[in-house]
């Protein structure tokens, strides 16, 4: 039987991996800071961690702890990372400090140890800007919205004839275009990998998640994915707080998707030294999901918040191709956003959500990230 280690293993996606892996037979080691952000103040095991799974307490920059988390496993998904992308263009030394040299820590024990398969978890952000298609049905790599078109609150991407460009799924071929420290530090712990996998012949899987949602989630963390914030204001009987005008397209994906996907990423012959968009390959918009929470959570009654800002950091629309997955790993997505949204519902009836939204509000706005 293999033995597996997740760097930040307790947390939302690694939890759900670990369940994926027991459940096909692998033992399960996690790493984890058990970060307060992310866990609260408590400091202890999540309850939701199958008792099963053998926790080390640390941080993945401690070269001594990560030496013990390592002894005895075959293969290690790194998914220790500081999240969020506003947070991340204030507290810049501590997203760099725990994704870029967390993974350079990792790689270095790896190189005096090498495995039989590295998974890291990269991200969509790092694309900044989906693919789009011009009027004429040409394919259109855009930049990035000028200071003077977001201030007038112009939110579409334009060609250089002024009309709208219209966007399609996104490619794991479309360059990145790194709108944010959390996406830099992303696209660093991606190459770093790949990179050293190959100089050592260490078998790296990149998986670029989408939007990923479902139970577990952390919900008073103020950072963490659209539909846990919106969930959190909701259950306090608050309006969710959207950006722009609500009708930027994102690619949600049920967290069972995501660890599917992980597990095919561990056993695909074909997967080491590639990079895989993790999605559902399905557009919404942020508007539409906002209402579609609402109603499952018997909160139509309350009606999103368009605040008609920018925050820095943001893009357009982004969702997911996922071609490349199908093919070579496998991947099928199973859980519709209908379906997943009902089960998170459910979920949430036994959950306490501190609405930390306004506070996170103000530390941007003080900082000059929303316009």
């Amino acid at each position: 039987m293999k033995k597996v280690l997740i760097t930040g293993g307790a947390g939302f996606i690694g939890s759900h991996v670990a369940d994926e892996l027991l459940a096909n037979g692998y033992q399960v080691r996690v790493l984890d800071t058990l970060a307060a952000q992310v866990h609260g103040d408590s400091g202890r095991r999540p309850d939701y961690l199958d008792p099963e799974v053998e926790v080390v307490v640390g941080d993945v920059t401690d070269r001594d702890v990560l030496t013990k988390a390592l002894q005895g496993v075959d293969a290690v998904y790194h998914f220790a990372a500081a999240v969020g992308v506003g947070q991340s263009m204030y507290e810049v030394a501590h997203y760099t400090r725990v994704n870029n040299l967390g993974t350079a820590v990792l790689l270095e024990a790896l190189i005096a140890r090498p495995l039989e398969r590295l998974v890291i978890a990269s991200s969509m952000s790092l694309y900044g800007e989906g693919l789009y298609r011009s009027t004429a049905g040409e394919l259109r790599v855009a930049g990035e919205r000028s200071l003077d078109q977001l201030r007038r609150g112009d939110w579409e991407l334009h060609d250089d004839d002024g009309s709208v460009l219209q966007p399609v799924p996104t490619p794991e071929s479309k360059p990145p275009a790194l709108a944010s420290v959390y996406a830099l530090s992303k696209f660093d712990q991606e190459r770093m990998c790949l990179m050293i996998g190959r100089a050592y012949q260490i078998p790296v899987v990149a998986l670029r998640f989408f939007n990923a949602y479902g139970p577990r989630q952390a919900l008073s963390n103020p950072y963490t994915g659209v539909l846990a914030i919106f969930a959190a204001r909701l259950l306090n009987d608050n309006p969710p707080k959207i950006f722009e005008d609500g009708l930027q397209q994102r690619d949600f994906v049920s967290v069972y998707d995501v660890a599917r996907a992980c597990r095919l990423a561990l056993q695909a012959p074909g997967a080491a030294g590639e990079v895989f968009n993790v999605g559902s390959g399905q557009a919404c918009t942020v508007r539409e999901v906002a209402a579609r929470l609402a109603k499952v959570l018997g909160k139509e009654g309350i009606e999103p918040e368009i605040i008609g800002k920018y925050r820095v950091g943001d893009i357009r629309h982004c969702f997911s191709d996922i071609g490349k997955a199908q093919r070579v790993l496998g991947y099928a997505p199973q859980v519709t956003l209908n379906d997943g949204m009902a089960e998170l519902a459910a979920w949430l009836e036994s959950q306490a959500a501190v609405d930390r939204v306004a506070q996170a509000s103000a530390e941007l706005t003080a900082r000059g990230q929303t316009l």
